[in-house]
């Protein structure tokens, strides 16, 4: 699987090292060296997924990926040297899809480009059994629509991925691992942090009270389940 891949980072060296070993795999790479330009480039350029530093100067990638989620919702990998787990949950409660400490090898940013580009492919992918509708809430993987009250709510393509799995396994309790290890893949399902971040997103996104959940509830210690109730 390849796409339009755009790198933002102010190393012109991992720039060249990154564009060169990505078009070797059959990526269009697009680079910029500073925040302001990546921005520039992703709203002009709508790739499938952006790489992008944490650490530059002005626009930090904090900023960017607040940024970049307000005008798209392609995956977003951050590369970083920093790799505190205060960091990692920062990054992914920002809305990356996500977090690579650097120094990473180019394989594993091939592995990690590629499950991004697939995950938010299958966003788009039909699955009858996973819609729905109560009338407040709607719930269409078909149409990758997600409505509340009539509004429509963007999802980051994780976001999406989640709300659809538990969606098509309603009433079901999803135990943690499962969901990591569908949203992430396999050497995620010790990752408690990175679902409880996403799941939180997403209630704030879907619930009427996120702090009193109707739809998306929790197992302690076990997992996650949607209890799809039509509204009274």
């Amino acid at each position: 699987m390849t796409g339009k891949i755009l790198v933002i980072d102010d190393d012109p060296g991992l720039l060249t090292i990154l564009k060169l070993g990505l078009e070797r795999d059959g990526f269009e790479v697009l680079t910029a060296s500073s925040g302001e330009e990546g921005l520039h480039k992703a709203y002009a350029a709508h790739p499938d997924a952006v790489v992008l530093d944490i650490m530059m100067p002005q626009l930090d990638g904090w900023t960017i990926c607040q940024r970049l989620r307000q005008i798209c919702d392609s995956p977003i990998l951050l590369l970083s040297a920093r790799s505190g787990a205060e960091d990692v949950v920062k990054g992914l409660s920002l809305g990356a899809d996500d977090y690579l400490v650097k120094p990473c090898t180019l394989e594993e940013l091939r592995a990690r480009l590629r499950k991004a580009l697939r995950q938010a492919a299958q966003v788009a992918v039909q699955d009858t059994e996973a819609q729905y509708d109560d009338g407040y809430l709607r719930v269409d993987p078909a149409k990758s629509a997600v409505v509340r009250e009539g509004e429509q709510i963007d999802l980051t393509p994780t976001e999406s991925q989640l709300l659809n799995y538990l969606v098509s396994h309603r009433d079901r309790i999803v135990p943690h691992e499962e969901l990591l290890g569908h949203a992430w893949g396999p050497q995620y399902t010790g990752e408690a942090k990175y679902l409880s971040v996403y799941i939180r997103y997403l209630r704030q996104k879907i619930e009427d009270n996120p702090s009193e959940p109707r739809y998306i509830r929790t197992k302690h210690r076990v997992g996650y389940y949607f209890a799809g109730q039509p509204v009274p």
